[in-house]
């Protein structure tokens, strides 16, 4: 028995040490997740378009809820440089519309149930997704990411980057 939990606890180890996160000035990885309405959102729908894919722990947690109202206070100006942004977290689709609904969250968030999208960014830690953020120029590339996310002046800093 003991044999086995060290065995296990290792193998989750190994695992975090080699999720890598995708390489800055190649194509993103691709994706295609449902959206807390069950609209299905790829990758190649945003073609053409800056895009913000932001992964977060969990839903309705005081950092998060921080997280997103601060892109939802800056989304005007986010809209009017053509950048658009999608959260993802591991929540089903139903948790994931009632915290857009409570925060009146302009923006949509993707259910990576599967945990698939979140293992091609490098971002499964376990039981959640490490809170990362990911920018994506209009070509599909990959141009930047943000791996210490301060919830409080994420909007801003983004903004910076694309602008």
């Amino acid at each position: 028995m003991n044999f086995k939990f060290h065995l296990t606890l290792f193998v989750f180890f190994i695992s975090y040490l080699i999720a890598r996160s995708p390489a800055i000035g190649v194509e993103a990885p691709g994706f295609s997740l449902k959206d807390q309405d069950g609209i299905l959102h790829n990758l190649s729908d945003y073609r053409g378009k800056k895009l913000v894919l932001y992964f977060f722990p969990r839903a309705n947690t005081p950092p998060c809820k921080k997280q997103a109202c601060g892109l939802r206070d800056n989304y005007d100006s986010f809209e009017k440089s053509n950048i658009s942004i999608l959260g993802i977290s591991f929540d089903h689709a139903k948790r994931l519309k009632g915290f857009k609904e409570k925060h009146n969250i302009d923006f949509n968030f993707l259910s990576d149930s599967k945990k698939e999208t979140a293992k091609s960014y490098g971002v499964n830690k376990f039981f959640f997704t490490s809170r990362k953020t990911f920018l994506i120029d209009e070509k599909g590339v990959l141009i930047k990411e943000i791996g210490s996310v301060d919830v409080s002046t994420h909007a801003e800093e983004i903004l910076q980057v694309f602008n």
